[in-house]
């Protein structure tokens, strides 16, 4: 038979998907490795999807959406951003991986270079390689908090370099980008022509820091605005297997969106659109619910990690905790989290998955149950000197401390 395209022989294995799935297969396993919400859906989310498709509301919808939707969205974004956006930028998407796939086919050419972080979300490189452009990786150090550097990203750009991805929250890390750094970042990409897409699935989940979009400090003007913003309701409301979403794109581009949506997906399905509506406008319990949910399962996950050595980025926001456990992985990680899976019953996300700066750390979701989580965590090696680093700041933290 022919063989499949090389671009698509060559995408990288998710390792995230491949302990999940090991953990499922194993009886009795603690899976702390899938970001996946634990809460039951606000039973009026559910009763409007399923009013839609009980008056029989499944036709096509228009491309971007119900207008009352994008509207919707539109009104959060300005009520949390301060950003004025009008709702004809916003399209209704089928979650936000959709939503990054749609934004990059926008902007990428083959060949084109795409600047990703590194720790960072595994379809950045996946979804680009895809599109036949060049995913260039930017280093978050620990040594700087996992903080990205001007200096470090400057540095790699080419002429073939059209984009900047950024992630804030951040998944893996749970690392927040301030109002300064996310102000410069955005000149960067100014001062050297690129646009921005910028993953903002977590920005319902920050702790003592505000969430900073990058669209703030872009241009309202059609020609010299560049950032595009991409949100979902799968974390927010826990709405993941529903599978919606927004891009908010650059004014101008409205025509252009309309025929790239009519060639990929023409349509969200119209339930989950309903769905979305009413998680927008109506009550906001769950999300304060799981806010506090989230904050409280970080605090105590790092304790038991300092209580055992393990040394982690305190997480600001997203329901990640970013722990280095080098002193029992031997310089393979993702093995390691197999053979820990086998030995142990615990699941957690090899850092390797999110880049090659994460070797040696794993990522620990934090949406199961208190008591599993405390378990799964307990089960974790101790360093040696544990009794002597517990409560004390890691000698590589950045300036903040971050890393404990």
């Amino acid at each position: 038979m022919p063989e499949l395209a090389a671009h698509v022989r060559d995408v990288p294995v998710n390792q995230i998907r491949e302990i999940t799935e090991a953990a499922w297969g194993t009886p009795g396993a603690i899976v702390l490795s899938i970001g996946e919400p634990g809460f039951a859906v606000p039973r009026h989310v559910l009763e409007a999807g399923m009013a839609c498709l009980d008056r029989d509301e499944t036709n096509y919808t228009p491309n971007a959406g119900i207008p009352a939707l994008r509207e919707a969205f539109a009104d959060r974004f300005r009520e949390q951003n301060a950003t004025p956006i009008a709702a004809d930028r916003v399209y209704v998407v089928g979650g936000a991986q959709q939503g990054l796939h749609l934004a990059m086919s926008l902007l990428l050419s083959p060949g084109d270079e795409i600047l990703i972080p590194n720790p960072g979300y595994p379809t950045f490189v996946m979804t680009s390689s895809l599109l036949n452009a060049v995913p260039v990786r930017y280093p978050l150090y620990p040594e700087y908090d996992f903080q990205p550097r001007i200096e470090d990203i400057e540095a790699l750009i080419t002429p073939r370099t059209k984009v900047l991805m950024l992630n804030s929250p951040s998944n893996p890390l749970g690392a927040v980008l301030g109002e300064d750094l996310t102000r410069r970042l955005v000149e960067l990409a100014r001062r050297h022509d690129l646009w921005i897409i910028s993953d903002e699935c977590y920005e319902a989940f920050t702790y003592d820091v505000p969430h900073v979009s990058p669209a703030r400090f872009d241009s309202d003007v059609p020609g010299e605005a560049r950032v595009f913003t991409s949100l979902t309701l799968s974390k927010t409301y826990g709405l993941t297997g529903l599978r919606i979403g927004a891009l908010i794109c650059p004014p101008g581009l409205e025509r252009k969106m309309n025929n790239v949506m009519e060639s990929i997906v023409s349509c969200v399905a119209s339930p989950s659109q309903y769905a979305a509506l009413a998680a927008l406008t109506g009550p906001q319990d769950y999300v304060s619910s799981a806010r506090a949910h989230y904050r409280a399962n970080r605090d105590a996950a790092s304790a038991i990690l300092r209580s055992r050595g393990i040394r982690y980025l305190s997480a600001q926001g997203a329901f990640y905790l970013w722990a280095d456990v080098s002193h029992a992985s031997n310089g393979d990680v993702r093995a390691w989290t197999h053979r820990f899976l086998a030995d142990s019953g615990v699941a957690f996300a090899p850092g390797t998955a999110f880049g090659s700066i994460g070797e040696g750390w794993i990522r620990i979701a934090l949406c199961a149950d208190q008591t599993d989580l405390v378990e799964g965590l307990g089960r974790l090696p101790a360093r040696e000197s544990a009794r002597g680093l517990a409560g004390t700041t890691d000698p590589v933290a950045g300036a903040s401390g971050a890393i404990a």
